[in-house]
């Protein structure tokens, strides 16, 4: 029996929808729904009443110049980070939405360009998550891109979106030893710290040409 196939997985849910109403449409699209889950015991069928941001399909890159063993990341300001923690600076991984129409490789390649002022090389695709499901729909795309990092520019952003990043660098040691820190982060930059932690090894091979 292979791993997979002991763990639980997610299904569908059998339930019954009404919706979407409008909130907000703003950044993002606020809705209202009503769930109605199925028979569940005594309890009956439980209605929920519940809001959803939605964000769509997003991508990450794990930004890695193999041959000097750094990694690129980016500094920028986020609201709910500051409203939630006070720290509001925060240091991420280069992300962002797929536009209508484009693939995920050509957005992480975009995002790559906007965010960090970089070309993207190679592009390895590694694993599908959901950040926040709770509350927003935001289905998330983690790459593994090789890049150049000799010639970081001071800022960067989409101009259009008035976004503002500021691109560094830091060693791959320094970026592994950091996750024995326990100070709150973003989900992003910590599973991408961790998928680095285990497969670090593996990185001249799925980077080579």
């Amino acid at each position: 029996m292979s791993v997979d196939e002991r763990l639980p997985a997610d299904a569908e849910a059998a339930v019954e929808l009404e919706g979407p109403e409008l909130i907000h449409a703003g950044y993002r699209r606020l809705e209202r729904w009503r769930v109605t889950l199925a028979e569940a015991g005594a309890r009956g069928r439980i209605v929920q009443e519940r809001e959803v941001l939605r964000a769509g399909p997003c991508v990450a890159a794990l930004a890695v110049d193999v041959e000097r063993e750094l990694l690129v990341l980016i500094r920028q300001f986020r609201l709910p980070a500051a409203l939630a923690t006070g720290r509001g600076d925060l240091v991420e991984i280069v992300a962002g939405r797929v536009e209508p129409g484009e693939d995920a490789e050509a957005a992480v390649a975009r995002e790559i360009a906007e965010e960090a002022g970089l070309s993207a090389g190679k592009i390895v695709r590694l694993f599908d998550f959901l950040p926040t499901p709770g509350i927003v729909d935001e289905s998330a795309t983690l790459f593994l891109v090789a890049v150049d990092a000799s010639d970081l520019p001071e800022h960067g952003g989409a101009p259009l979106e008035n976004e503002l990043t500021r691109p560094f660098t830091a060693t791959i040691d320094e970026a592994v030893a950091s996750l024995a820190d326990p100070a709150p982060r973003n989900a992003y930059l910590l599973l991408a710290l961790q998928w680095l932690a285990l497969n670090r090894g593996r990185l001249g091979d799925l980077l080579a040409p």
